[in-house]
C-alpha cells in the first residue's frame, strides 16, 4: 500500500511538473509572437481563449464557465456591432484583421470569443484583490465592487495594447484617430462600460445559481490566472525590444515614430497591469501564508454558506 501511495505521488508530481511546462510553453508562445497579426497569432489566441475555458470550468463548474463565455460574446459581438455601425460606446472604427473570418455582422468571429479570454482572467484578478469576492456575492459590496474593480483590470489591458493594434499593426482603424498614440479616450470609457456590464450579469448569475461550487479558488487556479492576465499584455514587450522603427500614421494623417509607440506602451503596462498583477500576486501570498485553514480568501464563517461544497 505505501509502495503504491509513493508511487501515485510521483505520478501526480511529474504531472503537475508536465502542466506548469505546458502552461509556461504556452505563455511563451503567447509573448513571442501574438503582437504580429499572423495565422500563427489567431492559432494562439484561439489557444489563450480555449485555457480561459478549462481554466473557468475548473474554477467554476462548466455549466458556468459556458454562460460567462455565452455572456461575453452575446454582449461584445452586440456593442461591437454597435460601435462599428454608429461609433457608440467606443468610437468610429472598423476591423482589419480577420477579413477572411466567418462575421457576426461586422464583427469578425474571434472578437467575442477574445472578450471572454481577456475578461475572464481579469474577473480572476479582480476576484484575488478583493479577497475572493466572486465566493461571497451575498454580501451586496462584493456585487457591486467585484464587476467594477474587474472592469477597471480589464480596461488596463486595452490601455496597453490598443494603440500598438491601431497604430502601427492596423488591426483596426480609428476613422477620427484620438490623443493616445491614435486612439481615442472614448474607447477606453467604452471598454470600462462594456466589462462592467458583463461582469455584472456573472455576478448576478453566480449571486443566483443553485448549482454547487467549491468554497475558493485553488491557489494554482489563482496563480495561473495572474500569469495568464499578466502575459497578455507582456505580447507588447517584444517589439520594443526588437527595436521597431518607422513611422506609424492613423486615419488623421497624424504620425508618431514607431519605438516612441512601443516605448509608452512598456511604460504603460508596467505601472498598471504589471502592478495590479503584482498586487493580486502579493494579495494571494498573503492569503495563502496566514490562512491554512479553509477561511482563506476572506470566507471568515464559521459555517459554510449556501451552494458550496462541504466535507
Amino acid at each position: 500500500m505505501r509502495r503504491d501511495n509513493i508511487s501515485g505521488n510521483r505520478l501526480w508530481t511529474w504531472q503537475k511538473i508536465v502542466l506548469w511546462l505546458s502552461i509556461a510553453a504556452i505563455l511563451a508562445a503567447a509573448i513571442g509572437f501574438s503582437w504580429n497579426p499572423t495565422p500563427l497569432a489567431q492559432a494562439l489566441a484561439a489557444i489563450f481563449i480555449a485555457c480561459a475555458l478549462i481554466h473557468a470550468a475548473l474554477a467554476y463548474g462548466t455549466r458556468r464557465a459556458s454562460i460567462l463565455f455565452a455572456m461575453c460574446s452575446a454582449i461584445a459581438f452586440t456593442t461591437e456591432n454597435l460601435g462599428t455601425a454608429t461609433g457608440f460606446p467606443f468610437g468610429s472604427y472598423h476591423f482589419e484583421v480577420g477579413a477572411d473570418l466567418p462575421h457576426i455582422g461586422l464583427v469578425p468571429l474571434i472578437i467575442g470569443p477574445s472578450w471572454f479570454g481577456a475578461g475572464y482572467f481579469s474577473w480572476t484578478v479582480a476576484s484575488i484583490l478583493l479577497d475572493g469576492a466572486d465566493r461571497q456575492l451575498d454580501r451586496p459590496f462584493n456585487l457591486i465592487a467585484l464587476p467594477v474593480v474587474a472592469a477597471f483590470v480589464m480596461t488596463q489591458w486595452d490601455l496597453v495594447v490598443d494603440a500598438p493594434n491601431a497604430t502601427i499593426a492596423k488591426v483596426w482603424i480609428w476613422h477620427d484617430g484620438g490623443g493616445v498614440f491614435g486612439v481615442r479616450l472614448s474607447n477606453y470609457l467604452g471598454w470600462l462600460l462594456n466589462s462592467w456590464l458583463i461582469f455584472e450579469s456573472f455576478a448576478l448569475y453566480l449571486r443566483r445559481s443553485e448549482l454547487p461550487m467549491p468554497a475558493r479558488m485553488s491557489f494554482e487556479l489563482s496563480v495561473t490566472g495572474i500569469l495568464f492576465y499578466i502575459g497578455a499584455g507582456l505580447t507588447q514587450i517584444v517589439p520594443w525590444i526588437m527595436g521597431q522603427a518607422g513611422e506609424a500614421v492613423d486615419a488623421r494623417g497624424y504620425g508618431w515614430q514607431v519605438h516612441d509607440i512601443g516605448e509608452a506602451t512598456v511604460a504603460i503596462l508596467l505601472f498598471t497591469m504589471v502592478f495590479t498583477a503584482l498586487l493580486a500576486a502579493l494579495r494571494l501570498q498573503r492569503l495563502a501564508s496566514s490562512n491554512s485553514s479553509p477561511t482563506a480568501f476572506g470566507a471568515e464563517r464559521t459555517s459554510p454558506p449556501r451552494h458550496e461544497y462541504t466535507p
